[in-house]
């Protein structure tokens, strides 16, 4: 790769030029500065940078490596991209929102924790929409993050920055959260690869460690970089006894799928979805035959008022909850912020919580029963092609073939995995839209089985590999 490139480096590549000592995590650290300096006055990802601090750890890590102190931890000398609500002790910790301006974390949080334990070296923030609320990355407090692809799109949400970030070659690894899609929605529209963990993979941070839907993963540029960071994330954490024991270890390098059954679902029985994604899943889908698989499409039957039911209860009960609770605030959130908690809250009033279980159960169940034939499901990420940056989204949805969709939540395939939280998510691009916005597929794996979702991701990369696109910003 020229040195005008190290930027882009995959994290894989770049700790075996560190091991090799062809390349210096100082000059990997200052590449990625300066293409962060060079591109942040238009995509906007980051909310606090940390460019000083992240060069002295650079220099502690080359020491390492060169053998003078302590020997070189997994990530050492790895520039990351810190999600900004993630709390770290003493940080700005404001979720994106007037509400909290100038407040300040008084922990650190697991993921947090160990991406620091694990050398990671923490550069900026990454940009995030009001409390993690949208499918798209814009605040009152932050302005409106862009996609490097097309600027005048959004590279999704909540995780959005994380995900222009790593599009854009401005940082190497980025953390993400995923309460309904918020890792794998930017992963889809910025094409780069995201992991949604299953519940009780990587430990989180208290109440939300408690809440099913919610996990913390990891994003990168290639399926080895993100299973590289996942080893890192995952596993027992004494504070948080929702997280399982033990955690497989991913491995260096994955075993093809030669003879694997691979179910494929375009819509899961219930989503409109835009032809130009419908055609490059299903282009996807035909790499996952020439990788050795059987691919075989099937009919989930689904049902969209079950799907929407199911999650609005269950959000009800947690972010909404606190936002609803301080009406005097309403002029400072963001009107997306605010129309989502209404939307919850209404179907919460006509829903018991028992009953939002029992459709939990019953859309679970139907999906383990698919997965009980098929070694993996695969299906689109969203149904959309891109969604206009700065948009609330609030009195208007979106189009697909001259129908009009009048919620914008109707686009979002992923959160039925949050439904069915107990399923790996592997996030992976599928192709572009002729807008020039990347378009993505979920690989979906059997519960609590995360290799065989990464084993689909690496050998449907090894045929159609995406790593050599770069966006002309």
């Amino acid at each position: 790769m020229p040195d005008d490139e190290l930027h882009y480096l995959s994290a894989t590549d770049a700790i075996a030029r560190f091991r090799s000592r062809e390349l210096s995590p100082v000059e990997l650290v200052d590449a990625v500065i300066a293409r962060a300096e060079r591109v942040e006055p238009v995509v906007n990802a980051f909310t606090y940078t940390r460019f000083d601090e992240a060069l002295e750890r650079a220099k502690e890590a080359e020491k390492r490596y060169a053998g003078d102190g302590p020997a070189p931890r997994p990530l050492e000398g790895i520039p990351v991209a810190l999600k900004d609500e993630v709390a770290v002790q003493g940080w700005p910790w404001e979720n994106a929102s007037l509400t909290m301006k100038g407040a300040v974390a008084d922990h650190t949080a697991p993921v947090a924790e160990r991406i620091f334990a694990a050398g990671g070296i923490v550069h900026a923030r990454s940009t995030t929409p009001e409390f993690s609320t949208a499918g798209w990355t814009h605040s009152k407090l932050w302005g409106i993050t862009r996609n490097p692809w097309n600027v005048e799109f959004t590279p999704g949400g909540s995780s959005g920055g994380s995900g222009a970030a790593l599009a854009a070659g401005s940082t190497t690894l980025a953390s993400g959260s995923d309460i309904g899609g918020s890792i794998r929605i930017p992963a889809s529209f910025c094409g780069i690869v995201g992991f949604k963990p299953p519940f009780g993979r990587n430990p989180g941070d208290p109440p939300w460690n408690l809440d099913t839907y919610c996990s913390d993963g990891p994003m990168g540029r290639t399926v080895a970089d993100v299973a590289m960071f996942q080893n890192q994330l995952s596993g027992p954490y004494p504070r948080d006894g929702a997280t399982v024991r033990p955690a497989p270890v991913l491995p260096e390098a994955f075993d093809g799928i030669e003879g694997w059954r691979v179910a494929l679902s375009i819509d899961l029985g219930c989503f409109d979805v835009d032809p130009e994604v419908v055609a490059n899943t299903r282009t996807a889908a035909d790499a996952f035959r020439e990788a050795g698989a059987v691919v075989e499409e099937i009919e989930l039957r689904w049902r969209f008022a079950d799907l929407r039911r199911a999650a609005y209860t269950h959000w009800a009960q947690m972010f909404v909850a606190e936002m609803l609770a301080h009406p005097e605030l309403r002029g400072e959130y963001t009107a997306y912020a605010w129309d989502m908690a209404e939307k919850c809250a209404a179907v919460a009033r006509e829903t018991a919580v028992y009953e939002g279980l029992e459709l939990e159960a019953k859309i679970s169940g139907s999906l383990g029963e698919v997965l009980d034939r098929y070694d993996v499901l695969i299906c689109p990420s969203i149904a959309v092609t891109g969604f206009v940056a700065g948009d609330d989204y609030v009195d208007h949805g979106y189009e697909i073939d001259g129908v009009e969709h009048t919620d914008v939540d109707d686009a979002f395939i992923t959160y039925a995995f949050n439904i069915c939280n107990r399923s790996p998510v592997l996030a992976v691009p599928s192709g572009f839209a002729s807008n020039g916005v990347p378009t993505g597929i979920q690989i979906v794996g059997k519960t609590y089985d995360d290799v065989a979702v990464f084993s689909a991701g690496a050998a449907y990369e090894r045929v159609r590999p995406w790593s050599g696109e770069r966006p002309a910003i």
